[in-house]
């Protein structure tokens, strides 16, 4: 697996529209100018690619330009890194313009860069990761760098730092806080906190013990749900099949599996279905452990536990619940394919090794 190198002040970041297209919307343009300023306060060089700000209907009618600006970004070895702008539900559809593509798989590992983003992004991180890319299942342009408070959250920001070291490995700890959603994201709001809490629970084992030593690898669960249901895209399960992006049996051996909801707030049911899929493939047998993400706002955190308890309650993997990873905010980055040590017992996470080369 090939790792990135780490960034340094003045080199250039590219933003990329994948799925939902909403950065080039008016309504944004506060949240656009907030995460260009911070970047350059972090000594970046922001490099929007060609087709990032375009309208919403041109972005979702035109998924070719997506994995465009996605092989452009590879292309260029003068950028260093490449940060998504948000979500959405249909990322997957840039995947057979880019597997197909002989040029930008031959980029992915001849130019290797920082490739960033969370939710429905795990498309892009799956197949790049099947392309042998290391990525980050992490801060993404428009929630993070376009944070409206006076500054990037804290958490956050120390994570995003990390983009910047070099260290021999590091311990994921949990936030001492956690912030609740924004009920509008509009002009109105810049300057203005999120309402705060104290983080009471701290890391929780809902399933076995032990220590367990794995390869990361997931993203969120809706959008793996997605790869292997067709009710949302009928096509979606076809093309993870065709490019064999998923791991195979010894793959998902290796694997400590890290999921997380998304921003539907899916249904307690609608979790036990989700993992229930999972679980019928044996996926959740082979891996030698889960990491499970606070889920946004504490919405069903309850519920979610109780789900998961009896999912796995017939298996010996062990699951971590509550980290601070995904849509809940604060969030850190978790690295694709590292080495990651889980001590189930006294609830620590470690990774192991560099994420990124000098």
């Amino acid at each position: 697996m090939v790792k990135p190198q780490r960034l340094k002040k003045g080199d250039k970041v590219a933003i990329v529209s994948l799925s939902r297209g909403i950065l080039g919307m008016p309504f944004c343009k506060h949240e656009l100018d907030l995460g260009l300023k911070r970047l350059k306060e972090f000594g970046l060089e922001p490099v929007l690619m060609p087709n990032a700000l375009k309208d919403m209907d041109y972005i979702k009618d035109h998924p070719e330009v997506r994995a465009s600006d996605l092989k452009e970004a590879f292309l260029d070895d003068s950028i260093k890194a490449i940060i998504t702008a948000i979500g959405g539900d249909d990322t997957y559809k840039t995947i057979p313009y880019l597997m197909e593509d002989e040029e930008f798989k031959t980029a992915v590992i001849e130019h290797p860069k920082i490739f960033t983003g969370f939710s429905d992004t795990t498309n892009n991180h799956l197949m790049l990761n099947r392309l042998g890319l290391s990525t980050f299942y992490g801060p993404c342009f428009l929630v993070d760098l376009a944070e409206l408070d006076t500054e990037m959250l804290p958490y956050t920001k120390k994570h995003f730092e990390k983009f910047f070291e070099i260290e021999d490995g590091f311990e994921i700890a949990s936030s001492p806080v956690w912030y609740g959603e924004r009920k509008s994201f509009g002009s109105e709001e810049v300057g203005k906190p999120r309402k705060v809490h104290e983080e009471t629970r701290g890391f929780e084992t809902l399933n076995g013990k032990g220590i367990a030593i794995g390869k990361l690898y997931g993203g969120c669960i809706e959008s793996i749900y997605d790869m292997f249901d067709g009710t949302r895209y009928a096509d979606e399960p076809a093309v993870y099949e065709k490019y064999q992006i998923l791991p195979t049996e010894d793959e998902w051996k290796e694997k400590i599996l890290f999921i997380e909801t998304c921003e539907e707030l899916s249904s307690p049911e609608k979790l036990e279905k989700m993992l229930g899929v999972l679980k019928d493939r044996n996926i959740l047998k082979w891996v030698k452990g889960v990491i499970v993400g606070k889920p946004m706002d504490e919405k069903y955190y309850d519920e979610y536990k109780t789900v998961y308890k009896k999912v796995f309650a017939d298996l010996d993997t062990p699951v971590l619940y509550n980290i601070n990873f995904g849509h809940a905010v604060p969030r850190c980055l978790i690295p694709y394919d590292a080495e990651a040590t889980i001590d189930y017992d006294k609830q620590k996470i470690f990774i192991n090794g560099p994420i990124l080369e000098k």
